[in-house]
């Protein structure tokens, strides 16, 4: 394969507007694209195939919560830097951006804004280096992603709430150890909840033959009567 010698002219003088430090991680992530993802994306992209190697390495690069400060694990950047990281990441394949921005908007951002100091200490930390993957469970076979229509819902049952429902064309969904998942109460109010991998009744089947975002793993999201603890939500 040729190598990957991109380089990109900067017709509106935008780097004008960046910091040393912003040049020096945006170079960073385009060196990282070229040794990693452009020599083996077109093999993955055929096989339908997420790399999971690269776990890893996107944690060393800073692509999994930039902005989220060091007390939680990140590096405490700032979102300029976030976006440039993504946009060198998008480049190589979006499929690959797709996972590290799930994790990084989709589940570690909610954590972070709403959860609650236990939550944060617990999670953000090990979703930073790649140890636990995340997913975000939104979109519903039937509604999309309109929250209005959502039937994905949890009843109160004193010491757990109970889940049921399904999600859809869910990003990392087939390997993720933690999912964000947005349900309707019995009331029809949306909320959060954190739902891991071991709970019983949680399911995550792939989904195959796509078309597009072939190198990215996606699934559903099948909830059974899985049973949350109320300190999982975001009530």
């Amino acid at each position: 394969m040729k190598p990957d010698l991109f380089e990109a002219p900067d017709y509106y003088c935008l780097d004008d507007l960046l910091t040393d430090e912003h040049k020096l991680i945006r170079d960073s992530a385009r060196d990282w694209v070229k040794k990693s993802i452009s020599p083996i994306i077109e093999e993955y992209a055929q096989k339908a195939e997420f790399p999971n190697h690269i776990i890893k390495e996107l944690a060393d690069i800073g692509a999994f919560g930039p902005y989220i400060p060091e007390k939680y694990g990140g590096p405490g950047l700032d979102n300029i830097s976030y976006g440039l990281i993504m946009q060198e990441i998008e480049r190589g394949d979006s499929g690959v951006r797709s996972t590290a921005s799930v994790q990084s908007s989709l589940v570690m951002y909610p954590i972070f804004k709403y959860g609650s100091e236990e939550q944060k200490m617990k999670f953000l930390p090990r979703l930073a280096t790649g140890e636990l993957m995340g997913c975000f469970g939104l979109t519903e076979p039937d509604h999309g992603s309109n929250p209005g229509g959502m039937t994905t819902n949890f009843k109160d049952k004193g010491d757990y709430l109970l889940l049921n429902g399904a999600k859809l064309w869910i990003s990392n969904a087939p390997f993720a150890d933690i999912a964000i998942v947005w349900a309707k109460n019995e009331e029809g109010r949306i909320h959060g909840l954190i739902v891991e991998r071991e709970m019983e009744g949680f399911t995550t089947p792939e989904t195959h033959n796509k078309w597009s975002l072939r190198a990215s793993s996606t699934g559903e999201l099948v909830f059974d009567n899985v049973k949350i603890p109320k300190k999982k939500s975001f009530l």
